[in-house]
């Protein structure tokens, strides 16, 4: 992996490097990024990599090749994820804009705690990032943190010279190699905003995330209690009626999204049209009306940076809203338990915009364990930005891109080790949840391991369901759901007791890692197809099928290959773990994308005999 890598950076070739859990993938990539003569951003999905990278792979290269190359590096996030001094200092903006400086109520000790070890941080010349904070919510972060539209800037800020954040961007200028998340660097490249210094090539790892991150970053959201809250905090510094029009249009939206069905929105209704272009011309105006300097008063700059940035992004999403793009998708999500109605929009593709403005201009190396779907590299680079017709093309010319596919195996003997259970015999999952002999099937299995389970369900009532029915069959085991703690809370629990079950949703595919004897059988109630009444990806399939392909092998059953690689990755994570992935979903074994799923998961030995899966379970928890 380290040579194909160390290719790429020198011909300019893009390339997808499968990688499997174990195979040291890191040090391949970072070895020829340090190498390499210009600067590398490196590009992680989750936290847990980005630490491990910074806290132990990176130090460990570094004083292993001591000062023969260029070393240096630096890690970079989002302005929200380090303290800021001048709200620590100068106090927050209450709701009418103007500035308090201790905060009262149960929070309080909270923020103070955070405002003293930020100012600790100042004086040892840490980096006064979150992630490095006493444990908090996000609202207490949000007491000693801005955004970037909230953010005074560094030429009007007094304590530019101590900013974390800026320190931060000066490290990263001065360094070889960047570490960064998806989201900002799709902020960067994709949404134009400059956040990283320039670079020559990007490592893109977890790339199986990258197109959901880019769709994150360009997803917008506008609820009526932003737009009231911007017309709140304006009301100080502005003198005309602007901040009050801005209200009366936040009463149009509120009456228009009323009248609005929860679910995709295909064509805007006269009145929602006209409601977010009375929104979207209030906030013009009242941005036009802010002063160019604060009237007086220390600290006055800071609350009136925050009033403009919250009309400013009020005028930016209504403005895109009520343009309607057929490159967009709008929907509303309907308001529920205190939250209210929110209108969201997100680009219909991300590939396009990756293409040109990413793509075109750098070289990346996407690397995860999951990138080859169905047997192939094509569906993955497609969803990026290349083209299965630009594989091995010799050289970049006009706008061909040639890119390269790697599969560097794995250290596992998945043949050997695993074993892939489809419960053939089961009824197809029907809308109302688990039935008895799915739950039937659930208990026979915990009970043949004796725990040692991780159930991943596609929703939360099918995890607390289970849950309540493995207590009540089988009280001599624990079975924790998510949901009953902290993630990190539950996954210590099931690491130190072998005789555990923990059922949860999406987070507990992805996200974690239990080598050992913790976990030999992992649950997966139904293929994870998207919700049919998803309004991203059911307007993602039907584009697809516009375009003469075929929506439902591009879009579902890709989304849910991805996501069941992820979740049957859960099991194998050494070389001495064994164990079953049990489906009990038939249309794996029967369904004719059946096959294309199989082709997306390690080769493990597959059976359909479920007396046969008991006894091998059973002789595993002997062990």
């Amino acid at each position: 992996m380290a040579t194909q890598v160390s290719q790429a950076l020198g011909d300019g070739k893009h390339l997808l490097v499968q990688a499997g859990t174990g195979t040291g993938k890191s040090l391949a990539y970072l070895v020829p990024a340090l190498l390499h003569h210009d600067r590398v951003v490196v590009a992680t999905a989750t936290l847990a990599l980005q630490h491990q990278l910074v806290e132990r792979d990176i130090p460990r290269l570094v004083e292993a090749i001591g000062d023969r190359v260029d070393a240096t590096y630096a890690v970079l996030k989002g302005r929200g994820n380090y303290a800021c001094l001048h709200r620590i200092r100068e106090g927050v903006p209450d709701e009418q804009g103007a500035l308090v400086d201790v905060p009262t109520g149960s929070m309080a000790e909270k923020v103070l705690e955070l405002r003293a070890w930020a100012e600790k941080e100042s004086e040892d010349s840490g980096t006064g990032e979150r992630d490095n904070a006493p444990r908090h919510t996000d609202r207490e972060w949000r007491q000693i943190s801005v955004n970037h539209r909230e953010c005074l800037g560094a030429t009007k800020c007094p304590f530019a010279a101590e900013c974390f954040a800026e320190r931060a961007k000066e490290k990263a200028q001065r360094s070889h190699l960047i570490i960064t998340n998806h989201s900002l660097l799709a902020i960067d490249a994709i949404e134009g905003v400059p956040m990283i210094p320039d670079y020559d090539a990007v490592v893109i790892d977890e790339a199986h995330e990258l197109t959901a991150r880019v769709t994150q970053a360009a997803t917008d959201e506008l609820a009526v209690n932003d737009i009231e809250r911007a017309s709140r905090r304006s009301q100080r510094w502005v003198e005309d009626e602007s901040a009050d029009a801005l209200g009366e249009a936040a009463d149009a939206l509120a009456e228009a999204i009323e009248a609005t069905s929860p679910g995709r929105i295909e064509g805007l209704s006269d009145q929602l049209g006209e409601a977010l272009t009375l929104v979207r011309d209030a906030a013009r105006k009242c941005l036009s009306a802010f002063p160019k300097e604060a009237p007086g008063g220390d600290g006055g700059d800071a609350g009136r940076t925050q009033a403009k940035g919250m009309v400013q992004e009020v005028f930016v999403n209504a403005e895109r809203m009520a343009a309607n793009l057929e490159s967009d998708v709008l929907w509303l999500n309907e308001a529920r338990d205190r939250i209210p109605a929110r209108l969201h929009v997100a680009p219909l593709q991300v590939w396009g915009p990756m293409r040109d403005k990413l793509l075109t201009d750098k070289t990346a190396i996407f690397t995860s364990a999951t990138l080859m779907l169905g047997g192939d590299f094509n569906a993955v680079a497609v969803s990026l930005g290349l083209k299965p017709t630009e594989r091995e093309a010799p050289s970049r010319s006009g706008d061909v891109l040639p890119w390269r596919g790697i599969d560097v195996g794995s250290p596992f003997d998945y043949g050997q080790q695993a074993i892939l259970y489809v419960a053939r015999h089961l009824p197809p999952p029907g809308r109302d949840g688990l039935v008895k002999s799915q739950l039937d099937e659930i208990c026979e299995l915990v009970d043949a391991a004796g725990g040692r389970t991780l159930g991943l369900f596609s929703s939360r009532r099918a995890a607390e369901t289970a849950a309540e029915v493995v207590r009540e069959r089988l009280p001599h085991l624990t079975t924790l759901a998510q949901g009953d703690a902290q993630l990190p809370e539950l996954a210590k629990q099931f690491v130190e007791d072998p005789h555990t079950c923990l059922f949860g949703t999406l987070s507990l595919w992805q996200g974690l890692d239990v080598p050992g004897e913790t976990c030999q059988l992992v649950l997966i109630d139904r293929i994870p197809f998207p919700r049919p009444d998803d309004p991203l990806m059911s307007a993602r399939q039907r584009a697809a099928d516009k375009a003469g392909g075929n929506g439902f092998m591009q879009v579902a059953a890709t989304h849910a290959a991805l996501l069941l690689a992820q979740g049957a990755g859960r099991l194998i994570r050494t070389t001495s773990d064994r164990g079953v992935v049990a489906v009990l979903d038939p249309r794996l074994a029967t369904a004719r994308y059946g096959s294309f799923l199989k082709a997306s998961l390690p080769p493990m030995w597959t059976t359909t005999d479920p007396a046969l899966v008991r006894k091998a379970l059973a002789r595993l928890a002997e062990g």
